[in-house]
């Protein structure tokens, strides 16, 4: 007798029944396994999980809202995935169903089925672990930090003796509205923006102008200078961050000392020792200028490589057409590097968007006090760090401040990427 096709999606209301209809004993057998370990686990641990992740507990002490939270979170990962795989199971029997009435070799049993996942499956074998990894190790911990942005979790409310409660998006008012937050995150938030363009513009125009120097032909020589724009790069950042922390030190440091003592040899030339650890824009102009020469070895490598692979016919045409060197970077060199190099440009720009090591180990985010415990020179990601580690942390409000960062990052790079096209591999 033929089948109809249309039954088999309604008896996969419990997964595998559809599968057994179309003939595939050996994947209703799995669907149907899948399908009760998923309900015995909900109805054991996933429900109450659940109630938990809304309630965050009833009885201080006893219960504990951040596990609650945490745990509710794992859950309702868990519970998203069972319902891909109930929707995914529907689909599948509805496909196959099609496939048998059209009269298609479908597999059937155990040596079939195992031997379709190694074929066609084969893909799906191979990034399923990557994905569950990812939901994990990413997907989970950003969702515990969107949800405690939505509490009140903080040092007047810290669990186990405090219950947390959800409320809204009163850490965000209080972040753009409040005085107490509004001018620290307004003053530390325009200097991330100038941090950010000022340090990596520089380190990128260091890159690219090194590379192109030393790719010249009557550039001598080449290894031994390439090796020395690598030392940067060879020792290790915090190292070097601690060591000028040293060097710009205002009273022994050597570049108050040293260079400027050396400068003030020169006749007519009187320059007094500049407060680089104690005044606020002369330690934002220092760690500007660390960051540009302790980044630019990344850019000069990558732009090194874009040189080499550029034809010499395009400079000789435009050598033979008139054009100047000036012309030539911008009408040949820059174009190309920027057609590779704009998502390395990209992450550059997030990359110290969120640079908590330069500010951190150079000053600790200092000199002076901007409020809300931030310091002088505090980012948003060295701010956050602070007001989960000071004297009276706010956990809520430094999630909120790292789901802004994320939804600017995470904004910002993809409209670079759609502009400059730079994932557009079509043709």
């Amino acid at each position: 007798m033929k089948k109809k096709k249309g039954l088999a999606p309604y008896l996969s209301i419990i997964p595998g029944l559809g599968q057994f209809y179309n003939g595939q004993i050996a994947k209703g057998i799995v669907f149907l396994a899948l399908f009760i370990i998923m309900v015995v686990e909900l109805a054991l641990f996933g429900v109450s999980s659940l109630i938990s992740l809304v309630t965050l507990g009833t009885v201080p002490f006893q219960d504990n809202s951040l596990f609650l939270m945490i745990k509710g979170t794992m859950q309702l990962i868990i519970t998203v995935v069972f319902v891909m795989f109930y929707v995914m199971n529907i689909v599948d029997a509805s496909h196959t169903a099609k496939k048998v009435e059209r009269g298609e070799k479908i597999p059937i049993s155990w040596g079939e089925f195992m031997h379709s996942i190694g074929d066609s499956g084969f893909p799906y074998l191979l990034s399923t672990p990557a994905y569950l990894l990812m939901l994990f190790t990413i997907v989970f911990p950003a969702l515990v930090t969107l949800f405690m942005a939505f509490t009140n979790y903080g040092f007047l409310n810290n669990p186990p003796a405090h219950l947390l409660k959800w409320v809204g998006f009163k850490n965000f008012f209080s972040m753009f509205m409040l005085s107490g937050y509004k001018q620290t995150f307004l003053t530390v938030f325009g200097w991330t923006i100038v941090w950010t363009l000022c340090a990596t513009t520089l380190q990128i125009f260091l890159g690219i102008m090194t590379a192109v120097v030393l790719n010249q032909d009557y550039i001598k020589f080449k290894r031994i200078f390439g090796v020395i724009f690598l030392l940067p790069w060879a020792i290790p950042s915090f190292i070097s961050i601690m060591s000028f922390s040293n060097i710009f030190n205002d009273s022994a440091g050597a570049m108050n000392v040293q260079v400027l003592g050396l400068l003030n040899h020169i006749p007519g030339v009187s320059i007094p020792p500049i407060a680089w650890l104690t005044d606020p824009m002369w330690t934002k102009v220092a760690i500007i200028l660390i960051q540009g020469w302790l980044g630019f070895p990344y850019v000069y490598v990558l732009v090194t490589g874009i040189l080499q692979s550029i034809p010499n016919e395009l400079y000789e045409a435009a050598t033979m057409d008139g054009a100047t060197v000036l012309q030539k970077f911008n009408h040949i060199t820059f174009p190309m590097i920027l057609a590779v190099a704009s998502p390395f440009f990209v992450t550059q720009y997030t990359f110290n968007f969120n640079n908590f090591s330069m500010i951190y180990l150079f000053n600790n985010g200092g000199p002076g006090d901007v409020g809300g415990g931030a310091g002088g020179t505090d980012i948003l990601i060295s701010w956050i760090y602070k007001l989960t580690t000071g004297s009276a942390p706010q956990y809520s409000i430094a999630a909120a401040l790292t789901l802004l960062i994320s939804v600017i990052i995470i904004s910002i790079s993809l409209i670079v990427f759609k502009k400059t096209k730079a994932f557009d591999l079509e043709g």
